[in-house]
């Protein structure tokens, strides 16, 4: 009888969580239009609804200020255009500020020209450079929005979030988080951290890949928001039909997960702290990235010097324990990571990066295989390496 596989891979997607199963499977054996004005499509219309609501309170934010999308990456692509969003003065946005370390949909999916585009440096640490983000306001010479993710996808760094809207609105900028992997896994009040707009995803969380939100502060949508134009769907900021079961499931693994949220963050950091021990425990030249700062929870990124990303995790895979690169490409293939470098970690150790990330099926039996499984590992390369040296 083949071992059961560890999945350790939850910021690339989360398995589908059973309730969200359900509830998805529910509604696609019942149909209807949520524009339809007839009993069915006035019932999809309330699923669409509760589910609108059970988004917004993961991030204390309003129902009606909730946009569905076909994920995060739409999101981004909508809320990072020229006029999309506007300033407290009604200025709509043409400068990006973007931090040096964002996602790919936020750094290569935006529509700003190059001339209107600045990154913002960070530390060592990985946190963003506040020096850096208030010469990059000065030097703004229009309305501008700054892109700062509240937890970073590789490694797990976290951001602090209402100290950079201080100093952006301050100098009169809008602010934007990608709040795909931190919703649900640590406390989000838009509000209280001062931002202007958001991006979530709903896969991350257990719900079906395919669907995503964002949102956007009341005064804060410009008069370019709509970037998917045709119907009056979404209150004429997102055209086409409602993807009835992706949001219903979306809704659905929100509500768990906002129920969830303490408790998981206290047992996902347990789980994640042993696996570092182990990490240093069995190579204790590892670089674990971030880990001077406050991290989320379920995330461990490390490299240790020599050891190939690429070797290691197909080892791995093949011991039946699924984790990544966190500069995985769209290829599959390992690529140099733009975060990593970004934070002054020399290439060669970059290329050497692993990440670990839990979820909400992750047990102590999967950091137990994972250790193992990693030694064994580490026994053959070295093994092997100390033959070549020979």
């Amino acid at each position: 009888m083949a071992s059961p596989r560890t999945y350790l891979d939850h910021n690339a997607t989360a398995p589908i969580r059973p309730e969200v199963l359900d509830a998805v499977t529910s509604v696609l054996a019942r149909g209807g239009n949520p524009s339809s004005v007839h009993a069915e499509g006035r019932g999809a219309r309330a699923l669409v609804e509760r589910a609108r609501a059970q988004v917004a309170a993961l991030v204390e934010a309003r129902p009606e200020d909730v946009v569905f999308t076909s994920g995060g990456t739409e999101a981004n692509a909508t809320l990072l255009r020229p006029g999309a969003l506007q300033d407290a003065r009604g200025r709509p946005a043409t400068r990006l500020l973007a931090c040096a370390t964002e996602h790919a949909s936020v750094l290569s999916g935006h529509s700003f020209p190059a001339n209107a585009v600045r990154l913002v440096g960070v530390g060592r640490d990985g946190r963003i450079d506040d020096d850096d983000v208030s010469r990059a306001l000065a030097e703004a010479d229009a309305a501008a929005l700054v892109s700062v993710q509240a937890a970073n996808n590789e490694t797990g760094v976290l951001q602090p979030l209402a100290e950079i809207a201080a100093r952006v609105h301050a100098g009169g900028a809008i602010l934007h988080s990608d709040l795909v992997q931190a919703a649900g896994r640590i406390p989000v009040d838009m509000g209280a951290l001062g931002l202007d707009a958001a991006t979530l995803s709903g896969h991350k969380l257990g719900a079906p890949a395919g669907i995503g939100a964002f949102v956007v502060a009341p005064g804060r949508a410009g008069p370019e928001l709509p970037f998917v134009r045709g119907g009056g769907q979404e209150g004429r900021r997102r055209a086409g039909t409602e993807n009835l079961a992706g949001i219903v499931g979306f809704g659905v693994a929100a509500e768990i997960a906002l129920r969830d949220r303490a408790a998981e963050a206290v047992r996902l950091g347990r789980l994640r702290d042993r696996a570092e021990a182990e990490v240093r425990r069995l190579a204790p030249a590892a670089v674990v990235f971030g880990a001077e700062v406050e991290r989320s929870p379920n995330t461990l990124a490390f490299a240790i010097p020599g050891v190939s990303a690429e070797t290691a995790l197909m080892s791995l895979d093949l011991a039946g324990v699924a984790v990544s690169s966190g500069s995985a490409c769209s290829s599959g293939k390992v690529a140099p990571s733009h975060v990593l470098a970004a934070m002054g970690v020399p290439a060669d150790l970059g290329r050497g990066a692993i990440r670990v990330s839990f979820g909400w099926n992750s047990r102590e039996e999967d950091v137990v295989r994972f250790s193992e499984a990693f030694e064994t590992v580490l026994r053959r390369l070295y093994d092997r390496g100390r033959a070549c040296a020979a």
